[in-house]
């Protein structure tokens, strides 16, 4: 795992005492692989976040944007791949190693099995973290069940690609979208379909030794991109694509998750969340010049 950061004056004190990460100012183009064109989100470059390049056996499997003092991803953004659904079974939880030292391996590691988390802790959560959340399950951003291949399903078990998720809201609302999005790309998805899925926060926290841990997501947004797609497709679904959005609330109630065009997306983000106006999810919006469908996209 590739650990790039993105730091203002005002967190230069915690890069200094993290020993830094493998810091570049751009992703490799490896990395670059799981974004469409290449190109990251935007407007969000003044936050104190760092871009994670998630390897695992040797190769990387996608990208997270980091918050180190919240211990919580911003989003991960992922190339979804054709799925039967199920889950992968029995994958020990992962941590980001660069992410506490200079000399750590790029790749995910599994969490060792004694107590030995304070050497990494200060940066990102740890599994004592999530274990006496009695409503809050460890929700994944990039979803084992948007995978193939064992080894990018195993990818998606590393803590940097998990948020507190309210149990009722994680096996039902957003579980069923996830589930949706699955079969609507599985069928008419003939390309690479990019996907990018984050959440919001408010200030509220879990706590562990009276200290804040954890960020607690008031909102999961997720957005998909595939340019390449069945024009055959019943208009229901067509209409969703190229590319389409939705959010939920993180709550036991009122946690209907709304789809919506990836425009109308960031209009609310832009109001719920820290994100500048120039915030844009993909690249011109996932709509390719002089594409017939630029008018079903329109806000």
């Amino acid at each position: 795992m590739i650990v790039y950061g993105t730091y203002q004056a005002l967190v230069c004190l915690l890069f200094v005492l993290m020993a830094g990460a493998e810091v570049q100012e751009n992703l490799s183009p490896e990395c670059k692989q799981f974004l469409y064109m290449g190109t990251l989100p935007r407007g969000l470059e003044e936050q104190p976040l760092k871009k994670i390049c998630q390897f695992y056996d040797g190769k990387p499997r996608f990208v997270t944007l980091y918050d180190t003092v919240s211990h919580i991803p911003v989003y991960s953004a992922y190339t979804f791949k054709r799925s039967d659904g199920m889950k992968r079974v029995y994958v020990p939880w992962m941590y980001e190693p660069q992410l506490s030292t200079v000399s750590g391996s790029r790749e995910m590691q599994q969490y060792p099995a004694e107590n030995v988390h304070r050497g990494f802790e200060d940066a990102q959560a740890v599994l004592d973290d999530y274990s006496d959340t009695v409503i809050f399950e460890r929700g994944q951003l990039n979803p084992d069940e948007h995978q193939a291949d064992p080894d990018d399903k195993a990818a998606t078990y590393t803590l940097t690609n998990v948020v507190p998720q309210v149990r009722e809201f994680n096996i039902g609302p957003w579980k069923n979208h996830e589930n949706t999005i699955r079969k609507r790309l599985n069928n008419y998805c003939r390309g690479t379909a990019y996907v990018v899925t984050g959440v919001t926060t408010s200030g509220h926290t879990i706590r562990r030794g009276n200290i804040n841990r954890l960020g607690i997501p008031t909102y999961f947004w997720s957005a998909y991109c595939c340019v390449d797609f069945d024009h055959n497709a019943p208009f229901s679904e067509r209409s969703k694509l190229p590319v389409f959005a939705a959010y939920g609330l993180n709550d036991k109630e009122n946690n209907k998750v709304q789809e919506m065009t990836v425009q109308q997306l960031e209009d609310f983000l832009k109001r719920v969340t820290y994100v500048g106006s120039s915030f844009q999810i993909f690249y011109d919006n996932c709509v390719p010049p002089n594409s017939d469908n630029s008018a079903l996209h329109q806000p």
